[in-house]
């Protein structure tokens, strides 16, 4: 399993003056950065190429989803811009040669509400509707979509892996697959290694690694033995990324949730998150 670190750890939003993260990341043991794609037009990505390429750096994409990129909201204008916000992403990850874009890509991170039966099964055809279309452009592009789902503190939609599994199928597209966050999954599944060999090979695209509390990989009470058990089991070949948040800006933090430091620093984090996953998994 190759391991990576998500720009996230360090910086909001993620820019060319974030270059200096590369050697950074590769020196903490990691095979990948995990480009956390907030304002695209910010990131020299010809040049991130060359950078991560010189390093032996692999690179994946994640999408982060503010409230004006919504498949599923009640505004046109909202629900276009998500979808093109994905499109761009979905280019983004081929240019890269990331196999992946993963995120909530079915709705905005921080809507939670309680909306009538009628609203709901709306909100929930215009986000098939969505993601059929943008299964088509991952399809033309070579690349896999990973739905992620969030806990209920952070979405109102998709919190379960079989929310999440219900969803994919009822779209039916192999673009379209699964990316599972464990610190996520903590919250929302009674058992973590089951809910990964539900999912199986065939529909797990990406792992985010993360601590219960989002802090250092080990520290907390996550089952890490029963989540490598299931992922061997299972056969699954991805990646294994840490995603968590020293430095959220403030859109971020409260849609995520970040109220307190979850480490003693961005760097000790990722330093040691590496360390854990290398002795998990040698």
């Amino acid at each position: 399993m190759q391991f990576g670190a998500s720009t996230f750890i360090w910086v909001s939003p993620f820019s060319t003056a974030s270059f200096y993260l590369l050697p950074k990341i590769k020196d903490a043991g990691y095979d990948i950065i995990e480009v956390a794609v907030e304002d695209a037009g910010i990131i020299d990505w010809d040049e991130l190429i060359i950078r991560a390429k010189d390093l032996g750096l692999k690179i994946t994409v994640s999408g982060a989803f503010g409230e004006d990129r919504d498949i599923s909201g009640t505004d046109s204008r909202v629900r276009y811009q998500g979808l093109r916000y994905i499109s761009d992403c979905i280019a983004i990850a081929a240019k890269v040669g990331s196999p992946v874009f993963s995120g909530p890509v079915y709705s905005a991170v921080g809507k939670t509400r309680i909306v009538s039966p009628e609203q709901k099964k709306q909100e929930r055809e215009w986000c098939i509707e969505g993601l059929k279309a943008s299964a088509k452009v991952a399809a033309d592009h070579g690349v896999v979509i990973g739905l992620e789902p969030l806990n209920r503190f952070e979405t109102d939609m998709i919190n379960t892996v079989d929310q999440a599994l219900e969803l994919v199928k009822e779209v039916n597209d192999p673009h379209l697959q699964i990316s599972l966050d464990t610190f996520h999954a903590n919250i929302e599944e009674k058992n973590i290694p089951a809910a990964i060999r539900r999912i199986g090979k065939d529909l797990l695209c990406h792992i985010q690694g993360n601590e219960s509390d989002r802090g250092t990989p080990g520290t907390g009470h996550l089952d890490w033995a029963g989540i490598k058990e299931a992922l061997v089991e299972i056969g699954y070949d991805g990646a294994m990324v840490l995603e968590t948040f020293g430095a959220p800006s403030a859109a971020l933090a409260k849609a995520a949730c970040i109220w307190r430091p979850l480490a003693n620093s961005a760097d000790e984090l990722a330093i040691e998150g590496a360390k854990f996953y290398r002795a998990m998994y040698s």
